[in-house]
């Protein structure tokens, strides 16, 4: 990919700044990397798609990372992963070193392309995950208290959850009916240790799967594989977390799998890697 015009979006808020966008923006330039910072009012979408390049990369957490995803795959463009969020799950399960954002940059200049899988709600791409039901309503709290101090906003959010966790919703998956704590539709399948997901050991399997947790102290899963899905509730719309990233739906909410879509480009190392 050597010689290829890249450009990177860089969302300065997303994770603890360890490198900072500063640094990051430096490094991005000695490899030859034209660098946007997000500021107020950006729509990382329509920068994605006016910049003009031939590599698209995206600084963030996995919700900004979906979000520039589907731009490099409706351009047909390679695109390049810079965990610079708080969890980066789409980096780690790629073989990225989620701790070391400076290297992810030498995939602009030296990278090796990967076909990998990507899910889509509508019209609306994700890269990991979408959650419906509790888990889902407390993105959306937290989200709206998100400028209360953590410490604060950790405990409100266990207090939710103990109260909460009772609680089911109605759903209808390809018209079955079910009621559940959670429901989650997954891009590739994870590994599953009680109540909450692993690790992904790949991201090329070409299926979607759905998990729905059974069970409030001993947790089982209940799982299944598909290449399409359609969600509904009793709701015209429903709170969703696409990615870790809070949204809201119209139902019913209609799932598929585009099975090497994104042209994924990762550092030599990490190839090897993987």
């Amino acid at each position: 990919m050597t010689g290829q015009t890249g450009f990177l979006l860089v969302n300065p808020r997303s994770g603890d700044d360890s490198p900072g966008a500063d640094e990051l923006r430096a490094e991005a330039g000695r490899r030859g990397v034209r660098v946007h910072e997000l500021g107020e009012g950006d729509d990382l979408v329509d920068l994605a798609r006016a910049a003009d390049a031939a590599v698209l990369g995206m600084a963030g957490g996995d919700g900004s990372l979906g979000a520039v995803a589907g731009v490099a795959i409706e351009r047909g463009l390679p695109f390049v992963c810079v965990p610079f969020g708080t969890r980066n799950h789409f980096a780690r399960d790629a073989g990225l070193d989620r701790d070391d954002p400076v290297a992810a940059l030498d995939a602009f200049v030296d990278g090796e392309e990967r076909r990998v899988d990507v899910g889509r709600v509508g019209d609306r791409v994700f890269v990991n995950n979408v959650s419906l039901g509790l888990y889902a309503k407390l993105v959306h709290r937290r989200e709206r208290h998100r400028r209360r101090r953590a410490a604060l906003a950790r405990l409100r959010a266990l207090a939710l959850t103990l109260r909460d966790r009772g609680r089911t919703q109605r759903f209808t998956v390809d018209g079955r009916a079910l009621r559940a704590r959670v429901l989650l539709v997954a891009n590739n399948p994870y590994t599953l240790d009680l109540f909450s997901l692993g690790e992904r050991e790949r991201l090329d399997e070409g299926l979607l799967h759905l998990y729905v947790p059974q069970g409030l102290r001993r947790v089982t899963w209940e799982e299944r594989s598909c290449t399409e899905l359609e969600v509904d509730a009793l709701q015209h719309r429903v709170e969703a977390a696409v990615d870790g990233e809070p949204t809201v739906f119209e139902t019913p909410l209609r799932f598929r799998i585009e099975p090497a879509a994104l042209r994924l480009l990762v550092p030599r190392s990490a190839a090897r890697d993987g």
